[in-house]
């Protein structure tokens, strides 16, 4: 990670200037006292660390509105748990945050996003159901029918499956009532696409599936392998809380308190 340009140290840094952004080639080590969440004039939400606005990666302020009092919370707990080296990989509400403010509100980013989640659609995990063994297919209709229902219901879409080695291609009409779905989500909502699954995660952002439902619907396939062979340790038992803690990481970003 890198967190300062290399010509600029903590000490240096001058108040309110500090940039936050991620590299993976570079540490840092905890120069902070205490993460703490402030107010602004505008009544959002600003995250500090010893008095010194969190920053994005592209520079702007990480600033919270004001709806999402508990998305600042957590994400002033993130810093304020780092040990002596920040590790990137326990920032996950950040790092949502971040993509959030980064381009996902207004503008090309935005539209850049969408289109490749669109693009995405086709490869879709529900989308390629299995007839074996016996275990997955039950899985399957306990996790993916219902979505399939949803979709129906909510959209009036009926998503085409994929049969043997072709892609699941969607018809134009189902792809652009799915691209003014998503047109209609905040950058905030749309920073939580997190799944192997474009199904799983417009679900969970509109409310049909809990962050524990959504995990357990994007770990079919695994969950059959685990039944049938038996579970590797930390193998599928990390995997499964790496989805969980992601799902959940973007599910807080949705809580309005």
């Amino acid at each position: 990670m890198k967190y300062l340009s290399p010509k600029l140290t903590v000490r240096s840094a001058p108040l309110f200037i500090l940039l936050i952004c991620i590299d993976a080639e570079h540490t840092l080590r905890r120069f902070w006292k205490t993460a703490n969440v402030t107010s602004t004039p505008t009544g959002s939400f600003l995250i500090t660390l010893d008095h010194r606005p969190l920053k994005t990666p592209s520079g702007a302020r990480l600033e919270v509105p004001k709806e999402r009092r508990l998305a600042a919370a957590m994400i002033a707990n993130e810093w304020e748990n780092q040990d002596e080296v920040l590790k990137q990989h326990t920032l996950p509400v950040t790092s949502l945050a971040s993509r959030a403010i980064d381009g996902l509100t207004s503008g090309p980013t935005r539209s850049a996003v969408i289109d490749a989640l669109l693009n995405y659609l086709e490869t879709d995990t529900i989308l390629y159901p299995h007839d074996s063994p016996a275990a997955l297919v039950r899985l399957q209709k306990e996790h993916w029918n219902p979505l399939h229902a949803w979709l129906k219901r909510k959209y009036g879409i009926e998503l085409i499956l994929a049969e043997g080695f072709n892609a699941a291609k969607q018809n134009e009409e189902t792809i652009e009532k799915l691209k003014e779905a998503v047109e209609k989500l905040n950058g905030w909502e749309l920073a939580m696409y997190a799944t192997k699954s474009f199904v799983i995660a417009l679900a969970l952002i509109r409310g049909e599936l809990s962050a524990h439902q959504a995990a357990q619907a994007s770990h079919v396939e695994v969950a059959s392998q685990i039944e049938r062979w038996g579970e590797v340790e930390d193998t599928h038992d990390v995997d499964y809380q790496d989805i969980r803690k992601a799902l959940g990481s973007a599910a807080c970003l949705l809580i309005k308190a």
